[in-house]
């Protein structure tokens, strides 16, 4: 009775640490990358392409919790 209880408490807590772990990368980054092109407005292309690779990478932690709690 109990356990099926903490089971899904427990999922709710791993997506929810996955969101906020996602969420702070995903400012991070962008924080980062608008600081680099403040510094280098040349290299905003690569820039860009490389921050929005790394808000990919980190979004994409938030499916692999979803997937994994259902």
């Amino acid at each position: 009775m109990v356990t099926p209880m903490l089971a899904e408490l427990g999922g709710s807590i791993h997506v929810g640490l996955a969101g906020l772990g996602s969420a702070i990368g995903v400012g991070l980054v962008g924080m980062k990358a608008s600081e680099a092109v403040g510094r280098n407005p040349g290299a905003f292309g690569k820039i860009i392409t490389i921050g929005l690779i790394g808000m990919a990478f980190s979004e994409a932690i938030v499916f692999y919790a979803l997937f994994l709690v259902h």
